[in-house]
């Protein structure tokens, strides 16, 4: 389940046009939601209140295994539609499976003019959590230099007291992070510098194919009908072989050194997935209702909404393949095969995420009225569907992970456990009892939540 913090990033982000998904940090985002979910440890418990668009604030407590607790603030230079617990769409508040639609530039904030002066302001984030009793500090400033360019500053303090004496660099220590991300759509880069150990870093994804938004997509008056309607096309629909699922490439690679610690690293990645919108030309055209072809478009898509990533380490020798896909409308599976070529260790995990819904009885006219085209590999499911979701992982360490994630009144609800049944003295290694986030949105007369 999604801190109230991460939350509100994810919302200044939508509400800002930055697309977030586009870096080579989320490159393996879609089989990570599957096969590396964080099963909650012990009881925590969490209120967040968004007194205005632009103010928000967050408490937690922890009472299992030990006692703790934080508070925390966040402010935006714009306004921020954030849903309370009850009533936010669920798929938004946790890591899931999920084929992203294709990049698009990102586009320039509309300009403010007054008196002939213009007026408008770059848009930025604040963020501030302070730990009890450590008395340790977080904080992010993010801020949009241009349409194209993003800087991301993150902060984190500990009192002098809480960190022992003669500790090495192991030790957790304050630190200050710098990442300057510049995104184009078709090319996303990342430049990041950490104070603490000196860490210079790279990060490149390129994006092979059209993006969203370009000429021939957008309608453009200039572009030839011929062209335009080729614009419908998948992005490789000109070569796409029959038999064989059909999508776009990603590749991308990161580099960190760091001369005062001597030391960095190297990967390198590759990814496939299939295009969201990956209907046939004549089926994005909306056609009469009652022609042949309208009731064809009602029909389920023969490909199924698939990631294939694959990436690679050289210094370390580590090699990883994962293959995630969305086998049914509620069920999705992953696996992924971790190797190392120095050593020859390996291991092999296998997940699955299944989605829980009301019966569909009453929500079967109301879909077909409302989505008469196929549904894409972006969800259109209808408000308040979804109840829940059961996560479950398994692999070859012996280890085996089972959660469940879902909604009981106005709380969001995590209830989770891992478990190693080859240990006899210790078959459960970690349980997470409950977990209750209550997003709560107070007005100036009243308050919902």
């Amino acid at each position: 389940m999604h801190p109230f913090a991460e939350y509100v990033l994810r919302s200044y982000y939508q509400a800002t046009g930055w697309n977030a998904d586009n870096l080579f940090s989320n490159f393996l985002r879609s089989s990570e939601a599957i096969l590396d979910f964080a099963v909650p440890h012990g009881l925590h418990l969490s209120i967040s209140k968004s007194p205005n668009a632009m103010f928000k604030t967050a408490y937690s407590m922890t009472a299992m295994p030990s006692l703790s607790g934080s508070v925390g603030y966040i402010f935006t230079s714009c306004d921020l539609d954030v849903q309370t617990s009850g009533n936010v769409r669920f798929k938004n508040m946790i890591d899931r499976f999920k084929v992203y639609d294709r990049p698009r530039r990102p586009e320039p904030k509309e300009e403010v003019w007054l008196a002939g002066e213009r007026v408008d302001t770059r848009d930025y984030l604040l963020y501030g959590r302070f730990y009890l009793p450590t008395g340790k500090l977080d904080a992010v400033y993010a801020t949009r230099i241009s349409p194209t360019l993003q800087a991301l500053v993150t902060a984190r303090s500990y009192p002098p007291s809480s960190i022992p004496y003669g500790t090495g660099r192991g030790a957790e220590a304050s630190n200050v992070t710098l990442r300057l991300q510049h995104d184009v759509g078709k090319w996303c880069s990342e430049y990041s510098w950490s104070a603490d150990d000196g860490m210079w870093g790279l990060q490149v994804l390129h994006n092979f194919g059209r993006l969203t938004g370009s000429a021939v997509d957008s309608g453009d008056e200039n572009v030839p009908p011929t062209s335009a309607r080729r614009g419908l096309k998948r992005v490789d629909e000109e070569d796409a072989i029959e038999g064989g699922l059909k999508g776009r490439v990603s590749i991308g690679a990161e580099v960190y050194a760091s001369a005062k610690e001597k030391s960095g690293m190297l990967s390198t990645g590759i990814r496939f997935s299939t295009i969201p919108d990956a209907t046939p030309p004549s089926f994005q055209l909306h056609p009469p209702s009652s022609s042949p072809l309208a009731m064809a478009s009602k029909t389920p898509l023969s490909q199924p909404p698939t990631t294939i990533t694959a990436v690679y380490n050289p210094i370390i020798g580590h090699v990883s393949g994962a293959y995630a896909a969305r086998v049914s409308r509620d069920l999705s599976l992953a696996s992924r095969f971790d190797f190392n070529v120095y050593s020859y260790e390996s291991e092999w995990t296998m997940g699955a995420e299944w989605w829980l819904r009301r019966s569909l009885k009453n929500n079967t006219s109301e879909e077909s009225h409302d989505h008469p085209l196929p549904p894409s590999g972006n969800d259109l499911d209808p408000k308040g569907d979804i109840q829940g979701v059961v996560k479950a992982r398994a692999s070859t360490s012996k280890n085996i992970s089972l959660m469940w994630e879902g909604r009981l009144q106005n709380m969001l609800v995590s209830l989770g456990v891992i478990s190693n049944f080859s240990s006899g003295s210790k078959p459960i290694k970690a349980i997470g009892p409950l977990i209750l986030l209550g997003y709560l949105s107070i007005d100036d007369d009243q308050s919902t939540g």
